[in-house]
């Protein structure tokens, strides 16, 4: 059974940095997107950052580009998310999330098809 499990949340003050994980369990697939999204209060679910399972360009968010990378252990069944310069407006919960169609190419960062979710990390940025 496939199961997403996201770690490494908290509070941070602006400027900070933090890593998040997402160790995936029962994943089956040779073809999907894998990506992380977050959804800060009041506002819609947004796509941060994503990619394909074998490889390619990992696009990311425009607010985030620069700042957040992405990358993944193989051998760990791990998804990272660097996160540098921290920023207020990065207050949000964080999910990793998988694409099992393999579908969503260069519109990865949109959740349409995304069916896989973690429980999500929160990751406060306050002074």
């Amino acid at each position: 059974q496939l199961q997403l499990v996201e770690s490494g949340g908290g509070h941070v003050q602006p400027g900070e940095s933090l890593t998040l994980s997402c160790d995936v369990s029962g994943l089956q697939l040779s073809y999907y997107y894998i990506g992380w999204f977050r959804r800060a209060p009041g506002k819609e679910r947004e796509g941060i950052s994503c990619v394909f399972s074998l490889g390619g360009t990992t696009n990311y968010a425009d607010a985030v580009k620069g700042r957040f990378t992405m990358s993944r252990d193989n051998a760990k069944n791990t998804l990272y998310l660097q996160m540098n310069n921290l920023k207020p407006e990065d207050t949000a919960v964080y999910y990793c999330a998988i694409d099992r169609t393999g579908a969503s190419g260069s519109r990865c960062l949109r959740d349409t098809l995304y069916s896989f979710w973690g429980q999500g990390t929160q990751v406060t940025v306050s002074s």
